[in-house]
């Protein structure tokens, strides 16, 4: 973010995290600093301007007014209704934007969508279940989904992995398309590339076709060594403290959009907080414990999804035994596997381990947070 400077950015994001679990369950809680702005709640709706960064986490968001710095956005449901005069950071499972934005959009969502009357002056990278970009783009596109629709114009290249993607009459990309999927492209008779389509060869089986992190989650090399290292680790942590981690189950159970934000909080915080710790001496020391938990709490965090979902599926299926050490342990195992095997489908896969990853981490944030809550 080029207008957020970052010791700021890193207190509004740890006072984000924070509030957001207790936020999520009554009023929103507020906070500025200079024109910034955080918001986090059950259901928010921003209709005053705001003259600096935004931050908002919540069940479902609505953005009314115009925002003069960058909007960081997570929630179930997020819509961007005005402009941002900068860049857009969102994550959620419903994203629509029907504003402008001045720089770039960087999203990830179930499902992404660029309304008719959009405009994004810079790049779009987006991640998606279900992708639509009907809005004017005015740099390049990078797309990662299962089901593609482009029907706008974009200045730049397009580079896409889908399982199908479709071109629509309104569609002109004055660049090259780049395209890796196994099914032929839908192409209106009205859409046009100036610049060429390349096809591009699909990964083969056992490659790393499987989205960021597909390789390491995956069976071939390390990749079996890994995935029964994590299975392990969530036995291990549920064995020893079943407690707690029945607690981050709960949470991620009751609150999963919640915990998804707070999660690409903890992702994206804690390594600025580091930086920020590097360059003052005194807090060098600090910078190092901080990144060794940092590191430490990664596949925690993946194996704290599986715990999760492992619970989850227990209390529908075997109610009677969900309560039973052996068998939630068991479980959390299988759901760790589970999710190792969705980890190797083409172009979706790695995305399942990312967001897998952000339920765990932010899971983690929530059980925590009422941990002391309660104190």
């Amino acid at each position: 973010m080029r207008r957020m400077r970052t010791p700021r950015w890193v207190a509004w994001t740890a006072a984000l995290m924070i509030t957001g679990a207790a936020a999520a369950q009554g009023p929103a809680a507020e906070g500025a600093s200079g024109g910034d702005r955080f918001v986090a709640g059950g259901a928010l709706t921003i209709d005053d301007p705001v003259t600096g960064d935004l931050i908002a986490a919540g069940g479902s968001i609505d953005v009314d007014a115009p925002v003069a710095g960058d909007a960081l956005l997570m929630g179930g449901r997020a819509r961007l209704g005005a402009d941002v005069a900068q860049s857009v950071f969102a994550a959620g499972g419903q994203l629509t934007v029907a504003g402008r934005v001045g720089r770039n959009l960087r999203a990830a969502g179930g499902r992404v969508e660029l309304g008719p009357q959009a405009q994004v002056a810079g790049n779009v990278t987006v991640a998606g279940g279900q992708v639509t970009l009907r809005g004017r783009i005015g740099g390049h596109v990078h797309i990662g989904g299962g089901e593609v629709l482009i029907d706008g114009p974009v200045a730049g290249n397009v580079s896409v992995g889908a399982g199908r993607l479709e071109l629509g009459p309104r569609a002109r990309i004055e660049g090259k398309l780049r395209l890796r999927s196994g099914d032929e492209p839908t192409l209106s008779p009205q859409a046009q590339v100036l610049g060429g389509i390349e096809r591009l060869e699909m990964p083969a089986p056992g490659g790393h076709g499987g989205g960021p992190g597909a390789e390491r989650h995956g069976f071939g090399g390390g990749g079996w060594l890994w995935t029964v290292g994590l299975m392990l680790l969530a036995a291990v942590l549920l064995g020893l403290m079943p407690r707690v981690f029945g607690a981050v189950a709960q949470a991620l159970q009751a609150q999963p959009a919640l915990s998804v934000g707070l999660g690409f909080l903890v992702l994206v915080a804690t390594p600025a907080a580091v930086l920020v710790l590097l360059l003052t001496l005194i807090g060098a020391p600090l910078a190092l414990l901080l990144l060794a938990a940092y590191l430490a709490l990664l596949p925690v965090g993946y194996a704290s999804a599986g715990i999760g979902l492992g619970d989850w599926v227990l209390r529908r299926w075997r109610a009677a035994d969900a309560a039973a050490p052996r068998w939630r342990v068991a479980a959390a195992a299988a759901a760790v596997l589970a999710l190792s095997l969705l980890g190797r489908i083409p172009f979706v896969g790695g995305w399942v381990g990312f967001v897998a990853l952000l339920l765990g981490l932010g899971a983690l944030a929530l059980a925590a947070r009422r941990a002391v809550a309660s104190r």
